[in-house]
């Protein structure tokens, strides 16, 4: 098996060496990450300017754009052989509920499920992750159980770890994602010359967290598995477009 490696926090990124040692011992690997920390990306693609891939001090392809380019690159044309499988973390940080919109990580695994291949997600619940090896056993069992259990191809899995020692680890739960409250203020500034500058202020509070989410996992001290699709239509709401569309005044 061949898996490609990509994250957000960059190729120097301490996840990101962990998760490529954990997989490496199961299939071969390539790792193609960002030059630098490219958190909250999302799903940008670079389109204005070309894409520079360098091979790095460390052996992984460092790329000047974002966790999809980078993703987006190695697929359809960087690797010499296409790969089984996209990994995407480990995350230096959780990326839980509403986070998934936003989230780098999620968005290389994302890119990976687009381009018809299996992906995971994987982050370290924690504003200050200490406990990379246990997301990286993590990583090798839930490697093996897709191995024998594929996921369908609109599916991807966003996995959030407790920062915790593997001993403490509860177990895995397969959850929802759950919901914050509205972000926080921006945070307003001046630059030296006494110009304004804001900075995006923290995400919001959980607001559903209750059991079955992902939120309540990680405090719980589980494992949280979230399958992911990737066809966002609201089915439900279809016929009830449909219905005001054909009634009233038309363009």
């Amino acid at each position: 098996m061949h898996i490609l490696i990509s994250n957000d926090d960059g190729y120097l990124a301490t996840g990101l060496t962990v998760l490529a040692k954990s997989l490496a011992e199961y299939a071969d690997i390539s790792v193609v990450a960002p030059d630098r920390n490219r958190s909250a990306a999302s799903n940008s693609l670079t389109l204005e300017m070309p894409l520079r891939a360098h091979e790095a001090e460390n052996g992984y392809i460092r790329v000047d754009g974002t966790p999809t380019d980078c993703v987006h690159l190695a697929i359809t044309g960087l690797l010499d052989k296409e790969p089984d499988m996209v990994f995407a973390g480990i995350n230096h940080g959780a990326n839980l509920g509403d986070d998934v919109l936003y989230s780098g990580t999620v968005a290389a695994a994302t890119e990976g499920r687009f381009l018809g291949l299996p992906a995971i997600a994987i982050s370290l619940a924690s504003n200050n992750p200490k406990h990379f090896a246990t997301a990286g056993k993590v990583a090798a069992t839930l490697l093996k159980k897709i191995v024998d259990n594929p996921l369908p191809k609109d599916t991807l899995l966003n996995v959030n770890v407790p920062d915790l020692a593997l001993s403490e680890i509860k177990g895995y739960q397969s959850t929802r994602l759950g919901q914050r409250h509205k972000a926080e203020p921006v945070i307003k500034s001046a630059d030296p010359r006494g110009r304004e500058i804001y900075w995006v202020g923290p995400p919001g509070k959980e607001q559903d967290a209750g059991p079955g989410t992902d939120f309540y996992a990680i405090k719980a001290g589980y494992v949280s598995i979230t399958p992911l699709q990737l066809d966002l239509t609201r089915y439900d709401k279809m016929d009830e477009i449909s219905y005001w569309l054909s009634h009233g005044d038309q363009v």
